[in-house]
């Protein structure tokens, strides 16, 4: 890919085009990503390529619906190739036609619930790129699959994911196909973020719910609110690192985890009947000889912790200020690792539980006149907009069941709140 060398590639979208044996390639996230763009002149590189090489073949560009070419990427294609010497001076462009000049590859734009069947009579894909796929059925795939079947051919997939089980998300994020590489692309992973986007996305988190903004720049679903924990109680703003110093005092709650499950680690502090959530510690397969680093890092090591961070790849263990100072309260559920921790100098134990104690906790989440969340914590934002209520899978309403799911970092949040939530008369017990 020699002539490739000077491409404007976001840097995580490198390895997706590089990879090799790959018979599926996609990006999937919000608005901003440069995915669209990439993918659009990464088709114009490889029909430069296959033309070089005297392969003949199309690129089928697809979308679900497409009335004219303006539905289409082709203006994409143009822009990518226009703004590219070497391919603006092997491809031909004319109002409805993109083509190399050798004539042996050329564009097919195509919406594919109107021309699906007509696809199958277009000779040699080389490649299909989907875009806008979030709205394509499962059918639709099942028909194209087979279509693009050329030695070497490849499929291609760019989408803003919308909700939760679209045929697109549950094909190719929730369980990608065998010889495939699919990330995730939001704006802060384009280098080349315009100023006006910037603007625009800031406006819109002062403004919209959070949970609206995370659909639109954060690649996350679009969330029914009803069946959200906690929809309408949250926001995700920045304040200031010593406005907790008005507080009465620090809390820390721990939630424990290993492989499938996370540790987590919260600091925060009630100010005004506000809870802010100031910093976050999470992570999987953290051994418990190193839960010390995860929680206090390097600045809240003892001298003697000092000696072995030394000898250890730490970085991933920033630590949370102040970890080893204040009381922590844990998960119950976890004793042995509770005893190791205070074998290390922290100040922690267990909180109570009690039947109910889930939904006590929420209700008093929730009677907060507002939670403020730092964006540092990324999980724990990401949870609240995740954390929900069951729905009726054949209604679709709301039921009084707690999801028992993203809700790692709201546990340690409800730990860290041991005293201050009270039971509506249950008992207190050692199991949830």
């Amino acid at each position: 890919m020699t002539a490739c060398a000077d491409l404007k590639i976001p840097a995580k979208l490198v390895p997706v085009f590089l990879a090799d044996n790959v018979r599926y390639r996609g990006a999937f996230g919000g608005r901003g990503s440069a995915k669209t763009r990439t993918f659009a002149l990464m088709t114009a590189v490889r029909a430069y390529q296959a033309a070089e090489a005297g392969k003949s073949g199309v690129i089928l560009c697809g979308r679900e619906y497409m009335n004219s070419l303006e539905d289409s990427s082709m203006e994409e294609v143009k822009q990518a190739i226009r703004a590219t010497p070497f391919l603006n001076d092997y491809f031909e462009i004319g109002e409805k036609f993109i083509r190399t000049k050798n004539r042996l590859v050329s564009y097919v734009f195509c919406g594919l619930r109107q021309n699906l069947d007509s696809i199958k009579s277009k000779a040699r894909i080389l490649i299909a790129w989907v875009d806008e796929a979030e709205s394509v059925s499962e059918i639709a795939w099942r028909k194209l699959r087979p279509t693009v079947r050329e030695h070497g051919s490849e499929i291609w997939v760019t989408w803003n994911p919308e909700k939760d089980g679209s045929a697109t998300d549950k094909r190719f994020r929730k369980t990608p196909p065998k010889k495939s590489i699919i990330v995730e692309m939001n704006y802060n992973d384009n280098a080349w973020f315009p100023d006006v986007l910037e603007e625009e996305r800031l406006e819109d988190l002062a403004t919209l719910d959070y949970a609206d903004y995370a659909w639109i720049w954060e690649g996350a679903y679009l969330e029914n609110s009803d069946k959200q924990v906690l929809a309408g109680r949250y926001e995700v703003k920045n304040f200031s690192d010593d406005l907790w110093k008005k507080a009465e005092r620090l809390l820390f709650g721990a939630d424990f985890g290993f492989a499938k499950d996370p540790n987590t680690l919260i600091r925060e502090f009630i100010l005004d009947n506000c809870l802010y959530i100031e910093y976050e510690a999470y992570g999987n397969a953290v051994e418990l000889d190193e839960m010390w680093k995860f929680y206090a890092g390097k600045d809240g090591a003892t001298e003697k912790q000092l000696k072995e961070w030394a000898h250890g790849d730490n970085i991933k263990y920033p630590g949370i200020p102040e970890a080893r100072k204040w009381a922590i309260k844990a998960d119950s559920a976890r004793p042995e690792t509770i005893s190791k921790l205070k074998k290390e100098g922290f100040n922690i134990s267990a909180a109570k539980k009690w039947a109910g104690s889930v939904e006590d906790g929420i209700t008093h989440l929730r009677g907060f006149k507002k939670i403020i969340i730092h964006p540092r914590c990324k999980e724990t934002a990401k949870e609240a907009r995740l954390y929900s209520y069951k729905t009726d899978r054949i209604t679709g309403e709301v039921l009084p069941v707690i999801v028992d799911a993203n809700n790692h970092c709201w546990d340690a949040v409800r730990y860290g709140l041991d005293g201050y939530i009270k039971s509506r008369g249950g008992f207190f017990t050692t199991k949830r």
